[in-house]
């Protein structure tokens, strides 16, 4: 999965607001291309490599089976100095790339596989998450 994207406007870029955090999600609201997802019921920001544990540990359960859908890509990067460097001298290397979750927002999509086995591939993924999430299933 790729982790940023390939193009940037700008080297370095603002820091992030927090205002998105009291908005509610109503474009990926619901599923769209799979049977079960899973949705977040709180705002967060949510970092590439627990993006990555969840697609590893859905992959790994449905095998062959089934598809998966990711509904997220990275597309703010994060920039860290050290806690012991002096005032000034720039804002400091790229620590990591981060996503912006809101709520009511569908992460994951799943689809070819029972119920049951659907579930329990999604309530293991949902623990890696740094959020509060349920899965949803699609509404015909």
């Amino acid at each position: 999965m790729k982790q940023y994207p390939k193009m940037l406007k700008y080297k370095k870029n603002h820091k992030i607001d927090s205002s998105f955090l009291y908005k509610i999600e109503d474009k990926n609201f619901y599923i769209s291309f799979g049977e079960y997802g899973i949705q977040s019921l709180e705002s967060s920001k949510i970092r590439f490599q627990e993006i990555e544990s969840c697609r590893r540990t859905i992959k790994r359960g449905i095998k062959k089976l089934g598809h998966m859908w990711i509904k997220l890509f990275t597309n703010i990067p994060i920039y860290k100095k050290s806690l012991n460097s002096r005032m000034g001298k720039g804002k400091g290397p790229l620590k990591h790339w981060i996503c912006r979750i809101q709520k009511g927002q569908i992460l994951f999509e799943i689809s070819g596989l029972n119920f049951i086995k659907s579930w329990n591939i999604l309530n293991k993924s949902k623990t890696k998450l740094p959020m509060k999430t349920k899965i949803t299933k699609i509404i015909y």
